[in-house]
This record gives C-alpha cells, sequence and structure tokens, in this order.
C-alpha cells in the first residue's frame, strides 16, 4: 500500500468510491428513502478546495488502483471524510488513512468529525469521542442522522 496527495483530477474516481461505500456500506444503518438521495449526489463544492489545500489522502495498490481516500479541513481541523473500498474493509487501510489525515491536524485544537451511524464504532477505535446525535442538513436534500465526535488535542 503506498500513499500520495488526492489532486483535483482525483475527484471523479474519489467520489465513485465515496458512493459506492454510502450504497454498500451505509445501508445497514439508513433506510432507502436516505441511501438513494445521498447516494447520487455531486461531489460538493469544496472538494476543489480542500484538495487544492493538500488535504487529500489516497491510498493505493501497487497498481494504482484506489483503495481507499480520506480528505481533512484544515481551518475546521475537522476530518471531512474516511472512505476505504468496500472489498477492502478489515485490512488496516481507514486506520492507515486516519494516521495520515491527523498528521495533518493542528495539533493544539480536537479535531473533529461528523459520523455516518455505521462508521461510529471505527472512529471510537480511533479515539474519537461521540459528542451527540445530530441530523446534517445533506446538500442532497435529505437529514442525514450522523454523530458529532471530537478526538481531543
Amino acid at each position: 500500500m503506498q500513499f500520495r496527495t488526492g489532486t483535483d483530477d482525483d475527484v471523479g474516481t474519489l467520489w465513485a468510491l465515496r458512493t459506492r461505500c454510502v450504497r454498500e456500506l451505509c445501508s445497514s444503518h439508513y433506510p432507502p428513502e436516505v441511501i438513494a438521495p445521498w447516494s447520487a449526489s455531486p461531489p460538493p463544492v469544496q472538494y476543489s478546495r480542500l484538495l487544492g489545500q493538500g488535504g487529500c489522502v489516497v491510498a493505493e495498490d501497487d497498481r494504482g488502483n484506489v483503495l481507499g481516500f480520506g480528505v481533512f479541513d484544515t481551518e475546521g481541523n475537522e476530518i471531512d471524510a474516511l472512505f476505504v473500498d468496500p472489498d477492502r474493509g478489515g485490512q488496516g487501510i481507514g486506520q492507515a488513512l486516519m494516521q495520515r489525515l491527523l498528521a495533518l491536524a493542528d495539533p493544539t485544537r480536537e479535531v473533529v468529525l461528523s459520523a455516518s451511524l455505521n462508521a461510529v464504532p471505527f472512529y471510537q477505535r480511533q479515539g474519537f469521542v461521540a459528542e451527540r446525535e445530530e441530523l446534517y442538513p445533506h446538500p442532497s436534500g435529505v437529514a442525514l442522522a450522523s454523530v458529532k465526535m471530537r478526538r481531543p488535542g
């Protein structure tokens, strides 16, 4: 496994992986009427900005196939996204991506994120603590149940 910084050219590939993860992994915790608009939504406008700031880490195999990726927003000291190919779960890819995202963080501030319900146990294993459940107003128009989490600095 190798890592590189994601660029604007990667958005299509990364978003396709994210969409697959939403459909295959999040469906265990969300109903079809949430999954459909959520998975059909286009990449958010801020992705170009975040990738332009160097806030994206891509994990690839030795043939250049994307295994997963993470996006970090330095302004908010926030993990914006972390997705691993559903066929490659449980192999340490998510944890390795998390370590690289945390290396981008301001060590004097806590790191925050908004976790999908299915991802909460993963983030807890990475040292994040649940603050509260919330309804995230997703750009697709759905109110996405999620958990606001923080990792003390």
